[in-house]
């Protein structure tokens, strides 16, 4: 297959601005749409526009109709930030929805449809609800007919897949803590970030069971917010956007994906890790010649749900051997001073996790760190970053690649 980034190497979308706002566990005083012109506008103000008049495209991203309480609303947002008439798509995929709008629109610059697209995404999945009915409507993101009807729950399928990890492996509870511990603490650096801790293992270990073997400090937030980004090609971002020509170029340069069933029982013994992810990473890979991610990424923003999927998605990314990514990341592999740094932005754990704004500002992160702007958690000399999302229990896996580079 010809492969359309060289096909298309002059329409390689680069990164001309990007917007977000507070992750919180509620904003109370803003629904979805206030939010999201936050985020919009915050984005706007970072290219340097006063409006959105020479913008072609908006993709909005968001999981559930249930959370924002607002059938199409995609439709509606989009009449919110003032891109009445122009086209607007709306992208659902779980977990992996911000993601997912970021590869839609690459595709779309990439085939001449437009050269510029603003994504845009937004989650009231905070304490708008109660955490049960939250629990509720995620399980709704399984399979009704054979899993949720019979008690499934996301946490409890995740747990499955750690307790098997440890069982083959000989993975510990104290490994996979380091990872709930070091993404709270790089969270105090993010001032975007919803809670950010000072927190021990011993303290990880002894927080309240929820499913053998996640405690309560082993799972991500549930979070308010929104995000934005602006991309273009080259040619449309000089044009339109004078603060463009003042940062290193950032061109969203992969983006691979990969699908697994539904039910994890299909899956059955072949349950310790995340195929479709291991696919999806493979294929970005493949685009850039990649062969030895751990020395070829810089950075990387993880999908870290519960605090083993971040160990897990280590090992399905290339950044350590299959069954070796305990010791990894109980040696610092990954901390902000380590090989290579995941999540400096505090991941799912601490910076928070608004469905629909979540891989949008996975790549936020991946940018301002390239650009250098990235603050007290700054990754010195990165050029290449990755971020990896996915949604149910990696039924649907995207991992997209970012370089700063002319």
């Amino acid at each position: 297959m010809i492969d359309t980034v060289q096909r298309s190497a002059s329409r390689l979308p680069v990164v001309v601005a990007v917007g977000m706002t507070p992750f919180a566990a509620h904003h109370a005083d803003k629904n979805a749409r206030d939010l999201t012109t936050d985020a919009v506008l915050a984005c706007m103000q970072d290219a340097g526009l006063e409006n959105l008049n020479q913008v072609e495209h908006g993709i909005t991203s968001y999981e559930s109709d249930h959370f924002n309480r607002q059938m199409t609303m995609g439709a509606i947002l989009h009449d919110q930030v003032g891109m009445i008439p122009k086209p607007n798509l709306r992208v659902e995929g779980g977990g992996a929805t911000g993601a997912l709008a970021l590869r839609t629109a690459r595709a779309y610059l990439l085939s001449g449809m437009c050269d510029s697209v603003l994504v845009y995404g937004c989650e009231l999945n905070g304490r708008s609800v109660s955490s049960q009915t939250a629990n509720q409507l995620f399980a709704l993101s399984a399979d009704v007919d054979w899993e949720v009807m019979l008690g499934g729950t996301y946490t409890g399928f995740y747990a499955a897949m750690m307790r098997a990890h440890m069982e083959q492996y000989g993975t510990k509870a104290e490994q996979f803590a380091h990872v709930a511990v070091r993404n709270r603490r790089n969270a105090a650096r993010n001032p975007l970030a919803q809670k950010p801790l000072e927190l021990t293992i011993d303290e990880v270990l002894n927080s309240r069971m929820i499913a053998d073997p996640y405690r309560l400090l082993d799972c991500s937030l549930l979070s308010d917010g929104a995000a934005a980004i602006l991309l273009s090609t080259r040619d449309w971002a000089e044009a339109h956007s004078e603060r463009f020509a003042q940062r290193p170029p950032i061109h969203f340069s992969a983006s691979g994906c990969g699908t697994d069933t539904m039910r994890l029982g299909d899956r059955f013994p072949n349950i310790t890790n995340f195929a479709a992810k291991k696919y999806a990473a493979e294929k970005a890979y493949e685009q850039l010649g990649i062969t030895e991610p751990k020395r070829a990424i810089d950075l990387a923003e993880c999908y870290d749900s519960y605090s083993g999927a971040e160990l897990q998605s280590m090992e399905d990314l290339g950044f350590a051997k299959r069954g070796q990514g305990g010791p990894a990341i109980a040696a610092g592999e990954f901390d902000a001073d380590g090989i290579l740094p995941v999540n400096p932005s505090g991941g799912l754990l601490g910076r928070g996790a608004p469905v629909g704004a979540t891989g949008i500002a996975q790549a936020i992160e991946i940018c301002l760190q390239l650009w250098g702007e990235a603050g007290e958690r700054q990754v010195y000399g990165a050029q290449r970053g990755l971020t990896d999302t996915h949604a149910g229990i990696g039924s649907i896996c995207v991992v997209n690649v970012w370089e700063q580079r002319d």
